[in-house]
């Protein structure tokens, strides 16, 4: 059998849309939204979360404006485009730096004005002000070669992000920021085309309220798959690597692609009922390469200033999975600290599942497999006494003693990970170990399939080996035998009754003095 990956060049971490097209790599095609928005004119403000291919398609904006047509041979937009007229593309991006003083920002901003100024012959260079030269550089843009600007900002949030506990440092880089975007309202006649992207919103930048004429398509059905992958997209440009990694995993092309389904899709950015699902396109790509399902997005960069805005505002952390938001806490809030649910959906930790446009609530998730473990995973430390590998090693000795029904050792390992909880956890209030419990059975999902309730009519958690149906009910304030009879009073085990697995009650009590599992009684019910 040929395990060996095929020989194509997947463009993972590429961002020149120039250097895509001329060294080979594997293209999928977007030119074709990339024309309309064109077209449109409107200046845009696009948010995606990191990795979701918002420099990529910044850089082939740049080409088209640049009327590079040979770069877009065989792609959509070679037919849709009649003129390729050369346009002055200004094309800024705030992703690479640090950003830890207002110095670097101030000068990462001096120079990209000093090459444009050079190239474009601008006076105002002695000006002290960083605004009014780029107010010029955009008129002689325009002056010098006949032709209406496009303005191009990636990322233009990233100082902001990069030290979002730091107050001061947050004023001073508002305060220059805010005069630098700001000069595109005055420079609209000048400008054909301005597209700025970001991962969320600052409500005291300034761009958004001064910049009214500024659309905001990060919700917008037209635009749903601008960035990132569909499934068909997928399986038209990646037959390849689908093959390949079906060899190499054992499995069938569908299998694989039922499996990324699983890991990497799931993305929703509009409340539309017409929406097409997004896989994200870092992981994929990494798994083509690689042939192999990891955690690739997750792993290349960790949400700890995330994790630490949900504790600090004391976030309910099950409610992760199936939160109701009104529509203007995505669309309108900007980020604030103390309402950390539109940062972490627009970083991608969260997604649409679901929207009521009569209430104008959006019904917020995890997007993939991926995602869910990976932060409950790192999330797992804040609210218990183990490290992120800890974690791992607990969990899978949970699943194998599940596996082999000794719900005994599962339930005192479980006991003795509760009483390494250090005392300042344990003078918390009760839903901290709710929080606990949640973590702990969500985790088990990885290997089996668990399910943790949120509402009242089920069982507290729910998990399913090959041969087993576990029922569980924790009683923090009760008896076992008030958890038993919960269990049979409420029918939770009826919908499993025709599975033809075995079902085993567990009733848990947790004793409030110790801070701890109490008793416990487990009953397995007789195969009908």
């Amino acid at each position: 059998m040929n395990t060996k990956a095929p020989l194509r060049k997947l463009p993972i971490g590429i961002q020149s849309f120039e250097k895509l097209r001329q060294e080979g790599y594997v293209y999928v095609d977007k030119t074709a939204l990339v024309y309309q928005l064109a077209v449109l004119g409107n200046p845009c403000f696009l948010s995606r979360p990191r990795r979701f291919g918002k420099s990529l398609l910044l850089s082939t904006f740049e080409a088209y404006f640049q009327g590079k047509r040979e770069l877009f041979h065989g792609l959509a937009i070679e037919e849709l485009e009649e003129e390729w007229t050369v346009r002055p593309v200004l094309h800024l991006s705030l992703n690479a730096e640090k950003y830890d003083s207002v110095d670097v920002l101030r000068n990462l901003l001096e120079t990209q004005l000093g090459v444009w100024e050079e190239l474009y012959g601008s006076k105002a260079r002695a000006n002290p002000s960083l605004s009014v030269r780029f107010m010029s550089v955009i008129r002689r843009a325009c002056e010098v070669s006949g032709q209406r600007v496009a303005v191009l900002i990636d990322e233009y949030d990233k100082p902001l992000l990069r030290n979002f506990h730091d107050t001061k440092l947050q004023d001073e880089f508002r305060e220059l920021l805010t005069a630098f975007y700001t000069v595109l309202k005055d420079a609209d006649p000048y400008l054909q085309f301005v597209l700025i992207t970001g991962v969320t919103k600052f409500a005291q930048m300034g761009i958004f309220g001064t910049l009214n004429q500024l659309q905001d398509i990060s919700y917008t059905l037209d635009y749903n798959t601008l960035c990132g992958l569909t499934h068909d997209e997928i399986t038209a440009s990646f037959g390849l690597e689908i093959n390949a990694m079906a060899e190499k995993q054992k499995d069938t092309p569908a299998g694989v692609m039922e499996r990324m389904t699983r890991k990497y899709d799931g993305y929703r950015f509009t409340g539309d009922e017409e929406f097409t699902p997004m896989f994200n396109p870092f992981s994929v790509l990494n798994a083509f390469q690689q042939r192999t399902f990891g955690n690739f997005w997750f792993s290349s960069g960790t949400p700890t200033f995330l994790v630490d805005m949900l504790r600090q505002t004391d976030f309910d952390l099950r409610e992760m999975d199936n939160l109701e938001v009104l529509e203007s806490s995505l669309t309108d809030d900007r980020a604030n600290i103390d309402n950390p649910i539109p940062m972490v959906y627009q970083s991608g930790y969260l997604t649409i599942k679901a929207y009521d446009p009569e209430f104008q609530l959006y019904t917020l998730g995890f997007p993939n497999e991926e995602v869910k473990y990976g932060f409950l995973n790192f999330t797992a430390p804040f609210y218990t006494p183990l490290s992120e590998n800890e974690s791992g090693f607990f969990i899978g000795k949970f699943v194998q003693e599940l596996r082999t029904g000794d719900i005994d050792a599962f339930l005192t390992r479980l006991r003795a990970f509760f009483a390494g909880i250090p005392y300042q956890l344990n003078a918390k209030e009760e839903r901290h170990y709710q929080t606990i419990f949640y973590i702990v059975f969500s985790l088990l999902g990885q290997y089996t399939r668990a399910e943790v309730a949120s509402v009242r009519g089920r069982a507290d958690a729910v998990v399913k080996t090959a041969d087993i149906i576990y029922v569980f009910e924790f009683k923090l304030d009760g008896t076992v035998e008030e958890a038993l009879r919960q269990i049979d009073d409420r029918g939770y085990l009826i919908p499993y009754t025709a599975d033809g697995r075995r079902l085993v009650k567990v009733a848990v009590s947790f004793d409030q003095e110790t801070r701890n599992l109490g008793e416990w009684c487990v009953e397995r019910e007789e195969i009908k």
